[in-house]
C-alpha cells in the first residue's frame, strides 16, 4: 500500500555533495520516525541518521557535522544533504519509516525504500 521512493543519488568525487530524498506515497497513512541507512558491499546495513516527526535528529558518528537530515510532513519527504563525502561513503543508501495505517486502521510498522546508490570516487 504505501511505498517510500528515494532519488539523488549518483556518482560524486570525494569533497562533494549530494542530497539524497525520500517520499511516502499511498493513502490513509501517518509516518512517525524516518530515517536513512546505508549498506556496502557485503552484508551489514548501518544507520546513518533518524528523525522524529516533530524534528529531533541523531547521527551516526562518522557523519556528524557533514550530513543533515530534515523532513517536510506536509508533502511525507524526508531529505538527506550529504556534504564532505569520502570514498568510504559510497553505499547502497535506503530511507525508512515508521506507518500507521488509518483505513484500514492498523499499528506502526517499518517500510523499506528501494535503495539509491551513492558513489564517490577518490
Amino acid at each position: 500500500q504505501v511505498q517510500l521512493v528515494e532519488s539523488g543519488g549518483g556518482l560524486v568525487q570525494a569533497g562533494g555533495s549530494l542530497r539524497l530524498s525520500c517520499a511516502a506515497s499511498g493513502t490513509d497513512f501517518r509516518i512517525n520516525n524516518m530515517g536513512w541507512y546505508r549498506q556496502a558491499p557485503g552484508p551489514q546495513r548501518e544507520l546513518v541518521a533518524a528523525i522524529t516527526r516533530d524534528g529531533n535528529t541523531n547521527y551516526a558518528d562518522f557523519v556528524k557535522g557533514r550530513f543533515t537530515v530534515s523532513r517536510d510532513n506536509a508533502k511525507n519527504t524526508v531529505y538527506l544533504q550529504m556534504n564532505s563525502l569520502k570514498p568510504e561513503d559510497t553505499a547502497v543508501y535506503y530511507c525508512n519509516a515508521a506507518i500507521m495505517g488509518l483505513r484500514p486502521l492498523s499499528p506502526f510498522r517499518d517500510y523499506w525504500g528501494q535503495g539509491t546508490q551513492v558513489t564517490v570516487s577518490s
